[in-house]
């Protein structure tokens, strides 16, 4: 991809041939002719060489160029739909009413937004696997990880989407009836108890920020938990400890590790024991201490569980649990020293959770083996 960039025609020939096969084949789905899918990846083509130098992660020309390709079979198929102006009736008869056309329109906006708030990482996997069709391995090439870390991230994302479309379809199974033929989306609500005057507002784990004291040791840095109004542009800052940071770095990455972390095994504890993470709350702040709860949906009911916010927050993340916060949470006043560390610390998500997987790593190869004592 650098000699790409450079100008070298050769090496961009071989990046457009190497996706070009995938290219068309999205295109065909959205034309619906393969002659006219590959004119269309051919003017992505031309499109992708123009505007090379706007590709901002040279690793992801893949998915860039694929993007550019269903943008131009978008745009041809609307201009053909307009250019068709006598459609025989029995062919008509299939197309949605112009209310159901609406409708569609609008669960398919819900759903972009929703996706775009995803991490990057699970964003990036979500688009390729379900909007470009590639498989796990594929997606793992386009990315540079493991097919395994790409369904971990599928995982993720759809555990979130979950939680943030179900309103949505809770909303659309209270109506009547069924859409073209599939059955109507039923989702089962408990209501949740919650503190009097409590707002609460779906949030996501954003990443980690760092102080920018390099000298010191990953365990003697400052790190703060970033949690992101999942409908607006609100966030808020948790100081959390070091090791709780790692955990949430490579959950949120999608980093694999050589054994899973203490959260993976909370959660598949509460699953195994006939139960499930139904949410997890930041609900108040106190002396300078935020407090959580983890709400457990089980045979004897919903339960609540006092927590740390950064223990409720990775449990939420190993589990898929949504995560909400009292929106009065947003307004806190920072202390002027905490404002200051916040604005001079840096992001730093990915560079710890390939820290963290490195140290494991070199941890497990200098164990001794089974059996034996340690020298």
């Amino acid at each position: 991809m650098g000699r790409a960039l450079g100008g070298n025609s050769a090496a961009l020939e071989e990046l457009l041939r190497r996706h070009w096969d995938t290219a068309v084949l999205l295109c065909a789905r959205v034309l619906g002719s393969t002659e006219l899918a590959r004119d269309a990846a051919q003017e992505a083509a031309i499109a992708a060489m123009t505007d090379l130098e706007r590709l901002r992660c040279p690793d992801r020309f893949g998915a860039w160029f694929c993007g550019i390709a269903l943008n131009v079979a978008r745009r041809w198929r609307r201009q053909l739909r307009s250019e068709v102006l006598g459609m025989p009736s029995e062919l008509a008869e299939d197309a949605p009413g112009p209310q159901e056309a609406a409708e569609i329109a609008d669960t398919a906006a819900r759903v972009r937004r929703a996706v775009a708030a995803l991490p990057d990482g699970q964003k990036d996997a979500v688009l390729l696997y379900y909007l470009q069709g590639l498989n796990h391995r594929e997606v793992a090439a386009e990315l540079g990880i493991s097919p395994g870390a790409v369904k971990a991230r599928l995982h993720q994302a759809r555990a979130a989407l979950a939680a943030r479309l179900a309103p949505y379809a809770r909303r659309e199974a209270g109506g009547a009836g069924t859409t073209r033929g599939q059955p109507a989306i039923t989702t089962e609500v408990e209501p949740m108890t919650q503190p009097d005057g409590a707002r609460w507002t779906p949030v996501r784990a954003l990443g980690i920020r760092v102080s920018l004291d390099e000298g010191a040791d990953a365990w003697q840095r400052k790190h703060v938990m970033i949690l992101a109004e999942l409908d607006g542009d609100r966030q808020l800052p948790i100081w959390i400890g070091p090791a709780e940071a790692m955990a949430l770095a490579v959950a949120l990455e999608a980093t694999e590790t050589p054994r899973p972390f203490t959260y993976k095994l909370a959660a598949g504890l509460v699953a195994a024991a006939g139960a499930e993470v139904a949410e997890t709350r930041i609900t108040r702040l106190a002396d300078g201490i935020f407090y959580a709860v983890v709400l457990v949906r089980g045979p004897a009911g919903l339960r609540e569980v006092d927590a740390r916010p950064s223990d409720a927050v990775n449990l939420a993340v190993a589990s898929g649990a949504p995560i909400m916060i009292d929106s009065a949470l947003f307004d806190a006043q920072i202390p002027a020293e905490f404002a200051d560390a916040l604005a001079a610390s840096r992001v730093a998500t990915a560079e710890i959770a390939e820290e963290t997987a490195r140290r494991m790593t070199v941890t497990r190869r200098c164990a001794p083996e089974s059996g034996e004592a340690p020298a």
